[in-house]
C-alpha cells in the first residue's frame, strides 16, 4: 500500500469519525440548551403564577368587608326604600374608586340586581339577573366564592369575588359582588419573551399575552365542554374555537408547536394549575433561539474537530513540509488562543452575572429578616400598649376606694377612734394587694391562669364591692339593690378577680343610668342546680342586639372613651372559673347573667 492510499484512508477515517462526533455533540447541544430554556420557562411561570395569586388576593375579601356593612345589611333588610339604595350607590361607587375594581353590585336573593357602582352608566348592572352565574349561587349558599368570565352585560373580562349579606335578623337577604379586571394583567405580559395565556378548566384561554388566541381552545371542544360553558354564560356571545396544538419532541425535550406572528412555531412549554382561582397558567418560549444557540455551539465543536483533523494532516506532512507546518501551527494557535480568550471571557461574564444574583439574594433575604424583625417589635409594643391601657382603666376603682378609707381613716383619728381608723388603714392594704394581684392578671390575660379557685362568699364580696364602686354610684346617683338569699352558697372563683368583674358590670350600669328619672341597679344571685347565677340589672336603655353580639369582644366599646377592654377581661375571666357570662334585653334596661360553679358541701356532691 502506497504512502499517498494510505493518506487517503486516514482522511477518509477521519472524516467518518468528525461526522460521527458532530452528530452527537448536535444532540447533546440542542438538549442542553432546550433544558436550560425549560428552567428559564419555569422560573418564569412560578413569577406569573406568583403575580396572578397576589393580584387576585388584593380583593379577595372585600365582598366580606362590605357585606359586614350596617348601610349594606340595612338595605337589603329594606331592599324597597329608593333612599337607601340611592345612599348605597354612592357608597359602591365611592368603595369601588378605592378599592380599583371594575364593578360592584348587590343582588337580591332571585338574582336582581338592586344597587351598583355603575348605577350612573349606561350599561349599570341594576335591573340585571345574573342568578345564574355560579357565583351568584354559590354565595347564596352561605359560603364566600370565585368566578371568573366575561360580562354579559359590559362586554369586559373579569374575576368576580362574592359574599352572602345577612340582613339584620342574621338571614342570608342578598349576595355582594367585586368584579375585578384582568386586561392589565394581558398588558404586563406583552413585549416579553414569553408567550403567556391562562386557561380555564375546559382548556379554553381566557387571558393571553397573543390576542389570537383568546377564547380559543387547547383541548377538544367537546359537547360537554360546550354544554358546561354554556350554562354558566362564561363567555356570553363569545365565538369558540379550537387552536391547532402540536406536540412535538426535539433531542428528547417535549415541544408545543402553535400559530404565532402569522406562522406555527415550536415552544418549550410549561403550566402549572391555581386551584383557588381554577386557572392553569402557562408558559410558551419560542425554541428557536435555544435551537440557535445549539448549532452555534455544534459549530464550533464541528471547527475544533477539523482543527485537530488539519493538525494530524500537518503532522503527516510535517517531513516534506517542514516550514509550511511550523507557519500553519503558528496560525492554529493564534487562533486557538483567541477562541479560548473569547470563551474564558463569556465564562468570566457569566460568573459575574452568578455573583450579582447571589449578591441581590442576600440583599433581599437582610431585607426580610429586618421586616420581621421589626414586625415583632411592632407586636411587642401592641401588646405593651393595650397591656398599660387595661392597668390603667381596671385600677382606677380600687384607687378610688383606697382613697375614700384614707379620708374616712382620718376623720376617725380626728375623733380618736383609733380601732376603727387601723381597720380602714388594714383595708386600704388590702386594696394595695388586690391592685397588684389585678396587675398580675392583666399581665396573664393571654394565657391561661394557673390561679386556685376556692370558695368565695358572696355577702362579704358584695360589701367590699360597694365600697369600690361607692364614688362612681354617687356621682351618677345611683341607688344599688342588693338581693340575696341567707341560705346562697358560696361560688368556686377567686376573690380578688371576681371582685373586678363584679365592679366593672357595676360600674357599667351606672353609666347606663346615668341622668335618667328609674336610676336603680338591681344586684341579685340565686341557687339555680349545683350553679350560681349572679345578676346585674339596669333601667338604662338597653342594647341593640347588634350590638349584643359584640360586646365582650376587644376595644369594643358604645362610649365616647375608653379602649373596650372591661367586658373583653370580665368574660376571660368567668371563663377561667369555668362559668358563663351573658347579656340579655331586661325591658327596660340591661341584664348582665355570671354564671359560676357552687361550692358545695361535699355530702349535697355525693347526692
Amino acid at each position: 500500500m502506497t504512502a499517498t492510499t494510505r493518506r487517503i484512508l486516514a482522511i477518509a477515517l477521519a472524516v467518518l469519525l468528525t461526522a460521527v462526533a458532530v452528530g452527537h455533540a448536535e444532540r447533546q447541544a440542542r438538549r442542553s440548551y432546550l433544558a436550560e430554556a425549560q428552567a428559564r420557562t419555569e422560573t418564569a411561570l412560578g413569577l406569573t403564577t406568583n403575580a396572578l395569586a397576589a393580584y387576585l388576593a388584593r380583593y379577595e375579601v372585600t365582598p366580606q368587608l362590605l357585606a359586614e356593612l350596617d348601610a349594606i345589611r340595612l338595605m337589603v333588610t329594606f331592599p324597597d326604600d329608593p333612599i337607601r339604595r340611592a345612599t348605597i350607590n354612592r357608597l359602591l361607587e365611592d368603595r369601588n374608586d378605592v378599592v380599583g375594581s371594575s364593578d360592584i353590585y348587590i343582588m337580591r336573593m332571585d338574582g336582581e340586581t338592586i344597587a351598583a357602582s355603575n348605577h350612573a352608566r349606561p350599561d349599570s348592572f341594576i335591573g340585571q339577573n345574573f342568578i345564574y352565574r355560579p357565583y351568584f349561587y354559590d354565595a347564596a349558599k352561605g359560603e364566600p366564592a370565585r368566578f371568573y368570565a366575561l360580562g354579559t352585560t359590559s362586554g369586559v373580562r373579569g374575576y368576580y369575588f362574592s359574599a352572602p349579606i345577612r340582613n339584620l335578623a342574621g338571614q342570608i337577604a342578598g349576595v355582594i359582588a367585586v368584579k375585578v379586571g384582568v386586561d392589565a394583567l394581558e398588558m404586563g405580559w406583552r413585549g416579553s419573551e414569553y408567550r403567556i395565556f391562562v386557561t380555564d378548566p375546559e382548556g379554553i384561554v381566557f387571558l393571553s399575552s397573543e390576542p389570537d388566541w383568546l377564547y380559543g381552545s387547547i383541548l377538544p371542544l367537546t359537547p360537554d365542554r360546550l354544554s358546561r360553558t354554556a350554562a354558566s354564560r362564561r363567555y356570553s356571545d363569545a365565538a369558540l374555537r379550537e387552536l391547532p396544538v402540536t406536540a412535538t419532541d426535539s433531542a428528547g425535550v417535549p415541544l408545543v408547536r402553535m400559530m404565532a406572528d402569522g406562522g406555527p412555531h415550536d415552544h418549550v412549554a410549561t403550566a402549572q394549575v391555581m386551584p383557588s382561582a381554577g386557572w392553569t397558567v402557562h408558559v410558551l418560549l419560542d425554541s428557536a433561539g435555544a435551537l440557535t444557540d445549539a448549532r452555534i455551539a455544534t459549530a464550533g465543536v464541528a471547527l475544533a474537530l477539523c482543527l485537530i483533523g488539519v493538525g494530524g494532516l500537518v503532522v503527516l506532512q510535517r517531513r516534506a513540509r517542514a516550514a509550511e507546518r511550523l507557519a500553519y501551527e503558528a496560525r492554529a494557535k493564534a487562533d486557538l488562543e483567541r477562541r479560548v480568550a473569547e470563551r474564558t471571557a463569556d465564562l468570566a461574564r457569566v460568573n459575574a452575572h452568578l455573583e450579582q444574583e447571589v449578591a441581590e439574594r442576600k440583599a433581599t433575604e437582610a431585607a426580610l429578616r429586618s421586616a420581621q424583625a421589626n414586625l415583632v417589635r411592632v407586636g411587642k409594643l401592641a401588646a405593651l400598649g393595650q397591656m398599660s391601657a387595661a392597668l390603667s382603666h381596671e385600677i382606677n376603682q380600687p384607687l378610688a376606694a383606697a382613697r375614700n378609707y384614707a379620708d374616712s381613716a382620718a376623720i376617725l383619728l380626728d375623733r380618736g377612734e383609733v380601732a376603727r381608723a387601723r381597720d380602714n388603714i388594714g383595708l386600704i392594704l388590702s386594696l394595695i394587694d388586690r391592685i397588684g394581684a389585678i396587675g398580675r392578671h392583666l399581665r396573664n390575660a393571654a394565657r391561661k391562669p394557673n390561679q386556685r379557685l376556692d370558695p368565695v362568699h358572696l355577702p362579704a364580696l358584695l360589701e367590699e364591692t360597694q365600697v369600690i364602686v361607692g364614688g362612681r354610684l354617687a356621682s351618677a346617683r345611683a341607688e344599688i339593690l342588693v338581693d340575696l338569699p341567707p341560705d346562697l352558697p358560696p361560688v368556686m372563683a377567686g376573690a380578688t378577680r371576681l371582685q373586678q368583674v363584679l365592679v366593672n358590670l357595676v360600674t357599667n350600669a351606672a353609666d347606663a343610668v346615668e341622668g335618667l328619672d328609674d336610676r336603680r341597679i338591681t344586684l341579685s344571685a340565686r341557687l339555680e342546680g349545683d350553679r350560681v347565677v349572679i345578676r346585674v340589672r339596669d333601667r338604662g336603655p338597653g342594647v341593640a342586639p347588634a350590638i349584643a353580639e359584640r360586646i365582650f369582644d376587644p376595644f369594643f366599646t358604645t362610649k365616647g372613651v375608653g379602649l373596650g377592654l372591661g367586658l373583653s377581661i370580665s368574660y376571660n375571666i368567668v371563663k377561667d372559673f369555668g362559668g358563663e357570662i351573658s347579656l340579655r334585653d331586661a325591658g327596660p334596661g340591661a341584664e348582665f347573667s355570671v354564671v359560676l360553679p357552687a361550692a358545695l358541701p361535699v355530702s349535697e356532691v355525693a347526692a
